[in-house]
């Protein structure tokens, strides 16, 4: 696996409403927690407090570095609108190496 990939992280949680997702989008690229955040319209079916819900959501997708990773993720806690916020993330296994370290300079500059 390349250096620069084994760096890089996509940390993804899920919002009830489009400007909840853009508002966490914004803050989180803003503050430099992640390079950027692609969002995007979902239906959600889950189990929450004993009955099985199908809902819309949005998911965000958030770009950022193993390093960033606990800033994002308080950050994603502190201003997430849900009671128990899905925030999960998975290291990339390869990326284009500019890429790569663009979203390294990104989040590194904060």
């Amino acid at each position: 696996m390349p250096e620069a990939a084994s760096e890089l992280l996509l940390v993804l949680t899920t919002v009830g409403a489009r400007a909840d997702a853009d508002r966490l989008a914004r803050a989180m690229v803003g503050s430099r927690h992640a390079a950027c955040a692609q969002i995007s319209a979902i239906d959600s079916v889950y189990r929450w407090q004993g009955a099985v819900l199908h809902e819309a959501e949005w998911r965000v997708l958030f770009k950022t570095t193993a390093a960033a990773y606990p800033a994002l993720e308080a950050a994603l806690r502190a201003q997430h609108p849900y009671e128990l916020p899905a925030i999960l993330a998975w290291p990339c296994s390869a990326a284009l190496p500019e890429f790569a370290a663009w979203v390294a300079g990104e989040v590194a500059a904060g």
